[in-house]
């Protein structure tokens, strides 16, 4: 019997039209009460590997189990043991905060008196209270999705998956966004799995994370595990453009891990960034390439992200057509799941 909260994904493939494998043979465990972050480039396979974790899709092959069902064999309970809060808002803009959750709750079979008081319970823990009679369409966009993951909430599951939930917040927003949620682990154990852009949200919100790419997972670590297997500092030297390449000067310099050449960027993983920065320089002039601008700094999720997928980390990424379509596919399953 599975633990209750615990999310599995074993050897999960998802195949389009018969010859895309947008996932790969993904496996991991997500914890009870753990909140695991899951990144990774536009069109990597998160929304196709969250959307077969939450009964979106069914996959090629592989099995998703959730709070201890597999969920191929048990989509519909599965989608009454989870919360999902999409990217996209859902909220009904001509209802109010208050009946946006009761017909939310209705959906799940939930009686009307017991409704009513869940909403009226999750507005005034989501510091709703003063606007629960107002059409969520006047609610600014932290109040929405504060309201959204009240909506999530209604049924009270064990397992939450939230899909880019602070993307387009300002600081204060996301800031107090997540503040409920690890207010909600604390009080009832949640499982919390999330998608983000937004970089110093994993690093400091998630106990753990995976980087998924080209539809497999390639790591996955606490993220402090991940920065730490850097090791050392990570060096950014530009040059002019067009200089002739230096990448094997540079990589003869003592304590050189690594060398990454992109057009008129080099990014050296060494020992001491302290060490390294004279000797290259020294070595670029003496080869007839001026240096124009050194950074040097301490392994971060931004580095580790490039490391492992060779990009760099754009938060304006926005979802391409498979993500939209599985995004729609979602939607339509979690409604038909409320029924």
């Amino acid at each position: 019997m599975e633990q209750r909260g615990r999310i599995v994904a074993e050897n999960l493939v998802k195949v389009y039209n018969g010859q895309v494998r947008a996932v790969d043979g993904v496996s991991f465990e997500v914890n009870a009460g753990e909140v695991f972050g899951f990144l990774g480039p536009n069109g990597a396979g998160k929304t196709t590997t969250v959307s077969m974790l939450s009964a979106g899709l069914r996959p090629t092959s592989g099995r998703a189990v959730i709070d201890g069902l597999e969920v191929s064999q048990n989509p519909e309970e599965v989608k009454r043991r989870i919360g999902v809060i999409f990217q996209e808002s859902t909220a009904d803009g001509d209802l109010t905060g208050l009946e946006n959750l009761e017909v939310a709750a209705g959906c799940y079979g939930i009686s009307a008196s017991e409704a009513r008081s869940r909403a009226r319970t999750l507005i005034e823990q989501m510091q709703l209270g003063d606007a629960a009679d107002r059409y969520a369409k006047t609610y600014s966009g932290g109040m929405r999705r504060r309201l959204e993951l009240a909506v999530g909430l209604v049924h009270r599951p064990r397992v939450i998956f939230l899909d880019e939930p602070t993307l387009g917040l300002d600081p204060q927003g996301r800031a107090g966004f997540w503040g409920f949620i690890q207010k909600l682990r604390k009080d009832i154990g949640m499982t919390v799995f999330v998608t983000t852009h937004y970089l110093d949200e994993a690093d400091e919100m998630c106990d753990r994370i995976a980087i998924i790419d080209h539809g497999k997972i390639v790591a996955t670590g606490s993220p402090n595990d991940l920065k730490d297997g850097l090791g050392g500092d990570v060096v950014t030297l530009k040059t002019h453009a067009g200089a002739s390449e230096i990448t094997t000067i540079l990589q003869a310099l003592p304590g050189v891990h690594a060398i990454q050449h992109s057009n008129d960027s080099y990014r050296a993983k060494v020992q001491s960034g302290e060490t390294f920065v004279p000797l290259a320089v020294e070595a670029a002039t003496r080869a007839g390439v001026g240096i124009t601008g050194v950074t040097v700094k301490r392994p971060s999720l931004d580095e580790v992200f490039l490391e492992f997928t060779g990009r760099e980390f754009r938060e304006e990424e926005g979802p391409n057509a498979t993500d939209r379509a599985v995004m729609m596919q979602r939607v339509r399953g979690q409604l038909q799941g409320r029924r």
